[in-house]
């Protein structure tokens, strides 16, 4: 994702901490407070740093939300590019199960990331800029899954859009309530999403 224009590059962090521990803390607070409500101030505190010693890691708050929104959109991007893009192969089927199976892979590998992604409501250029890369994914995959259709492989008295969409919401709702050190693997997570999701799609 495009950064905020008026974001420069990164300072290089003090002794004890690097780019990527700002990072991680950062989104545990967004999460946890809001975007909007948390500062710099509150990052700072967080990390037990001065106000303004935060800014010898990061030039901005902003700079910390684009990087966060840009973590979880990346490799979401990546996998479904790989299944739609030109020099994809295989069924659309077969495309569109890897697809829902890597999701829930990348999901659960960037927790908070993702978790702050789909709270973002376009209240900022880098949010809107988001929305905008989120569009684009589910117009691809609105794509793939019409393509599944035309195979006969999914059902077709439901529109594709309204498939694309039921069947990522159900991938996105793992972010409330899945726990990684819990009793479920991730392995077993994505095989049963996308087999119990896929026989509510089959047209037989």
């Amino acid at each position: 994702m495009t950064a905020d224009p008026q974001v420069q590059a990164p300072r290089r962090g003090r002794p004890g901490y690097d780019q990527a521990t700002v990072l991680r803390r950062a989104i545990d607070l967004f999460n946890q407070q809001g975007y909007d409500a948390t500062s710099i101030g509150d990052i700072a505190q967080d990390l037990g740093l001065t106000k303004s010693a935060i800014y010898h890691h990061v030039p901005s708050k902003a700079h910390l939300l684009s990087a966060a929104l840009d973590e979880a959109l990346g490799e979401l991007t990546a996998a479904i590019d790989e299944a739609t893009g030109q020099g994809a192969t295989g069924s659309a089927e077969v495309r569109l199960r890897t697809v829902v199976e890597r999701s829930v892979r990348i999901l659960v590998d960037h927790l908070p990331a993702v978790t702050l992604l789909l709270r973002v409501r376009g209240n900022s250029d880098v949010e809107m800029a988001a929305l905008k890369r989120r569009r684009v994914l589910d117009d691809k995959l609105a794509a793939l899954v019409s393509a599944a259709v035309d195979e006969g492989a999914v059902r077709s008295d439901i529109a594709p859009e309204l498939i694309s969409r039921l069947l990522f919401g159900l991938v996105n709702s793992v972010v409330e309530w899945y726990r990684p050190d819990g009793p479920v693997d991730v392995d077993t997570l994505a095989r049963s999403i996308t087999d119990m999701a896929f026989a509510g799609l089959s047209p037989g």
